[in-house]
């Protein structure tokens, strides 16, 4: 690694994973720490936020963790106030908590449609409300980056989670406008079918699992590190002229057409 982030303090939402492994939360935590980040692990699940540290620690890295709902206002405050009070300033948000859904509007509860928006869009809205003012305060601007996915793209069956996307996508361009003049570069990638622990938690066929693959043009499994490179590549100096992109880190699935 070459010191990338070095002098930098990132917070990573999400970034402890629902079963071991990798995911993209993690794998961005990681990553950051690796060169040379301060990272503030934040996660629903302690456990699981601290799992993320001890594996950043265990590589010579520096990050704690804290425990947010990030549909709470004053909780995304307390955890920016928790950086800031750990190591003094703030850089770097990945807004990468999210939930998912299936089935059209007709499937879908009321309940369900304001819990997926709730998470999905409204998180990241209030977590970013409280990180760009630490942002403008350090007097160097900073970098956002916002999970989205290619289902917002290329809509396929999965109706309120890719509605929540597109919204993600209309976030993150309005948040890059607004907060130009601020030094802050907002991004967002959208992940294609990657394997994560999100997914293999919930139980996947072998079958199922290989054709998620072969959807890729380059018929390659995407995983969380494939996620957490870009985020690292979107929140390094590397990126300085980039802001209001959506980046599909998807193996070319959102191009590709119908078998010749």
């Amino acid at each position: 690694m070459t010191g990338r982030l070095a002098g930098k303090v990132a917070i990573v939402t999400g970034a402890g994973s629902r079963n071991e492994g990798i995911g993209n939360g993690r794998a961005a935590a990681i990553l950051f720490g690796r060169e040379g980040a301060k990272v503030l692990c934040v996660d629903a699940n302690a456990g699981a936020a601290e799992t993320t540290v001890e594996m950043i620690a265990g590589e010579g890295g520096t990050a704690s963790s804290f425990v947010a709902d990030v549909t709470s206002g004053e909780q995304c405050r307390a955890m920016v106030g928790a950086a800031i009070e750990r190591y003094g300033r703030l850089d770097i948000l990945d807004n990468n908590v999210g939930i998912g859904s299936r089935g059209t509007v007709l499937d879908i509860s009321e309940d369900e449609w304001d819990l997926v928006m709730a998470v999905n869009v409204k998180g990241m809205m209030l977590a970013s409300r409280a990180a760009i003012p630490a942002m403008i305060e350090s007097g160097e601007g900073g970098a956002i980056v916002n999970i989205a996915s290619i289902a917002a793209l290329r809509p396929r069956g999965l109706t309120a989670y890719g509605t929540s996307k597109g919204a993600v996508i209309a976030l993150t361009r309005s948040m890059a406008v607004d907060h130009a003049k601020d030094g802050i570069r907002v991004n967002c990638i959208a992940p294609g079918p990657v394997y994560t622990p999100m997914v293999y938690a919930a139980g996947m066929a072998d079958e199922l699992r290989e054709r998620r693959k072969n959807a890729s043009l380059l018929k390659v499994e995407g995983t969380g590190w494939d996620i957490g490179y870009a985020a690292l590549y979107l929140c390094s100096e590397e990126a300085r002229y980039v802001t209001g992109v959506v980046l599909p880190v998807d193996g070319g699935v959102t191009i590709s057409g119908p078998a010749r």
